[in-house]
């Protein structure tokens, strides 16, 4: 019993510390310093502590598979997590594939973001363009509400650090 609760205690520590790293690593990439300074000490801490149990008895295969299971299980709820809480912003380009989108245009506006419209040429013609910065938690939000209008429409999304200007909304409309 005692050798499943070593095994146990190994796994829940890595998973716990695989899942604080990669939040860090997203408060460290938003420039949250303080955040990610908290996080990195529980982080470390506990890290520091699964991986003596491991070192410490080496020739136990049991404890090298929790530990490598807790690290594999840490990465996917850190990433769930991650996903959850959606934190920083994003530029979203959209490329209109019809013709007359003043009624998408406006009920974007009407449910809170900011949209510029430029005009753009490709190989199909001329299309409108969308800039909108968002936060990330607005996603699906904006991808649903573009896609109900044009269900061909082209977005792409890069993360961005807004410097100054421009207009984020504190609450969107559902």
């Amino acid at each position: 019993m005692e050798i499943l609760l070593g095994y146990l205690f190994i796994f829940i520590a890595r998973v716990s510390d695989v899942t604080l790293a990669t939040i860090r690593t997203l408060m460290v990439v938003q420039g949250r310093r303080v955040q990610a300074a908290i996080i990195g000490f529980f982080e470390v801490s506990i890290y520091v502590t699964a991986l003596s149990k491991v070192v410490s008895n080496l020739d136990n295969i049991g404890n090298l598979l929790s530990y490598a299971l807790g690290f594999a299980c840490g990465n996917f709820i850190g990433i769930t997590i991650e996903n959850k809480i959606a934190l920083g912003n994003l530029a979203a380009q959209v490329i209109l594939k019809t013709a007359d989108n003043k009624e998408l245009i406006e009920r974007l506006r009407e449910n809170g973001f900011g949209v510029t419209v430029v005009e753009g040429y490709g190989r199909e013609g001329t299309r409108e363009i969308l800039n909108i910065a968002i936060n990330r938690k607005d996603l699906d939000n904006l991808k649903k509400t573009v896609y109900s209008y044009d269900e061909d429409a082209f977005i792409t999304v890069n993360s961005i650090n807004p410097v100054s200007g421009g207009y984020f909304s504190s609450s969107k409309k559902k």
